[in-house]
């Protein structure tokens, strides 16, 4: 049974760091894209960042770049979610997510993932 269990949320005043930590089971992790996801109430889920476990090239969106950093430990089968600089508006629930590589589509398209963890909420205080 494939399982993603996202960790690390929390709360934290804009500026401020945390990480997040997305642990995956059941499935081979070096054949995966694990992708970060987010949503933030009354908004739709949103790509924020994905890597994939083929070749380690990550991909971020232009709102995250410089500020979040995506890697994977691949002996814990961990993917983690560094954030950075956080703002007020980085508050959503925070989803991982798999999908078997290759991908044709969008890296940030929620319909191309295929199994998804529970969310992890951040909250970020002005």
């Amino acid at each position: 049974e494939v399982q993603l269990v996202e960790s690390g949320g929390g709360l934290v005043q804009a500026g401020g760091s945390l990480r997040l930590s997305c642990a995956a089971s059941g499935f081979t992790f070096d054949d995966y894209i694990i992708g970060w996801f987010r949503q933030a109430p009354g908004k739709e889920r949103e790509g924020v960042s994905s890597i994939s476990e083929i070749d380690s090239s990550t991909f971020y969106v232009d709102d995250v770049k410089g500020r979040f950093t995506i890697s994977s430990d691949n002996a814990k089968n961990t993917v983690y979610l560094e954030m950075n600089s956080l703002k007020p508006e980085d508050t959503a629930v925070y989803y991982c997510a798999a999908v078997q590589s290759p991908l044709i589509g969008s890296y940030f398209d929620a319909y191309e993932y295929d199994h998804w963890g529970q969310g992890t909420q951040v909250t970020v205080s002005s």
